[in-house]
């Protein structure tokens, strides 16, 4: 059997792993426009930026990993064609690659500010390794940054600015933070804490232009306000990479590639896996795309399972994270239609889980320095047990409330 395996991200390493464990005797491709082997995504806007980690500490397996799991790696080369007749991949340099069975791990691409002055020096968004080594260098000598985009990469990002002794400042064009994921609560924590931390937040601010000659130096706003910049970053979406996809002629739409619950994609001998792929969760019961490095190596061990023959179907619990003044946000389950929130803890104290409750059911919980609360809220949405706001106000350890729940 050949496998091709198209990415550089967790699903791509997971799957490695899984043919390890499968003990794979067949033969397998991996295929990276990246030049290096499969690395971890969340240190880039975290502790790769501040310098507290190098790079060696970025892969996620080494290369010796995929040679003992018989996987040939073709790093720093573009997949530029799938045909699905002859069962090939074609790949930048002019060598194509046969399979049996392909998995597109491909991810996505940072969307790009697209106004007056974007193409100017000085603006960095944060994806790659790449992205975050060419941001470095400006990092360490900019007094002033301003961060487009209030979600969490630019949230982290602020976050070691301001450790480094910054003047930061995030515009966000919604009227709160994180305004997609959390409730208007958990924003209000957020936007209190940063505050707090020193960084300036603007919300229903558009950017409309990048000031500058040669590089920029402020940024202008819809309203006529202008903010100053010895760097701009800009943390404002994902953009799926569906073009391989389309050279197949598989179905695609502008959301992702569409895959079932075995990842397969409309054609049976191609999967899809991770931030590319568009799926309906089981649980949830509708469409959608997870950026996340849970659903990158669940996918990935459902699309291994079942390119090697088996039968496995995908319904893994959404669980997220996200690191910012050294407090942990462990998210579990996906919050949207909910409608009543409980909140657990002090938010003062910077100690408080937010539980997401729909028709007297959990689906998600934000606990932030709530270890016991996440991992039993994780039971609890996955058991849809029936729970109420008193008996998640439970004074008691919250393992002792969950165990009463689940019994």
């Amino acid at each position: 059997m050949k496998l091709v395996i198209v990415g550089g991200g967790h699903a791509a390493a997971q799957i490695a792993t899984s043919l390890r464990q499968h003990k794979f005797e067949g033969e397998a491709t991996l295929v990276s426009d990246e030049p290096v082997v499969p690395y971890q995504r969340p240190p880039l806007s975290k502790m790769y930026l501040s310098g507290e980690i190098g790079a060696e500490r970025l892969p996620i397996l080494r290369e010796q990993a995929y040679e003992g799991a018989n996987i040939a790696l073709k790093l720093g080369v573009r997949a530029t064609s799938v045909d699905r007749l002859a069962k090939t991949v074609s790949l930048a340099d002019g060598e194509t690659l046969a399979y049996d069975k392909l998995i597109l791990a491909v991810g996505g691409r940072a969307r790009r500010l697209d106004c007056k002055g974007s193409d100017l020096a000085g603006i960095h968004y944060v994806r790659t390794m790449a992205d975050t080594d060419a941001m470095r260098g400006e990092f360490e000598h900019a007094k002033r940054l301003v961060i487009v985009g209030g979600g969490y990469i630019g949230l982290e990002i602020a976050s070691v600015a301001r450790k480094a002794g910054k003047q930061v400042t995030i515009l966000e064009a919604a009227d709160r933070i994180l305004g997609r994921v959390v409730a208007p609560e958990v924003s209000a924590f957020y936007t209190h804490l940063h505050i707090e931390e020193g960084v300036e937040i603007h919300t229903d601010k558009l950017v409309t232009e990048i000031e500058g000659t040669d590089r920029a130096n402020a940024v202008l706003t819809s309203d006529g306000s202008r903010y100053e910049a010895d760097m701009v970053i800009a943390g404002i979406g994902l953009i799926a990479n569906t073009e391989l996809a389309e050279t197949a002629g598989i179905d695609v739409l502008p959301q992702g590639i569409p895959v079932d619950d075995h990842c397969r994609t409309s054609d049976p001998d191609i999967f899809a896996v991770g931030d590319v792929a568009w799926f309906t969760h089981a649980f949830y019961d509708r469409p959608m795309r997870l950026e996340s490095v849970q659903n990158a190596v669940d996918q990935a061990k459902v699309a291994t399972e079942n390119a090697l023959g088996g039968d496995m179907t995908y319904n893994a619990l959404p669980w997220f994270w996200s690191d910012q003044y050294g407090l942990k946000l462990q998210i579990a389950g996906l919050s949207e239609g909910y409608d009543e929130l409980v909140m657990r803890g002090n938010s003062d104290e910077r100690s408080v889980a937010f539980f997401y409750l729909k028709d007297g059911k959990m689906i998600a919980a934000d606990c932030i320095g709530r270890i016991a609360e996440f991992m039993n809220a994780k039971k609890l949405i996955a058991g849809k047990v029936s729970v109420s706001k008193d008996q998640l106000l439970d004074k008691r350890p919250f393992k002792e409330v969950a165990a009463e729940l689940l019994a």
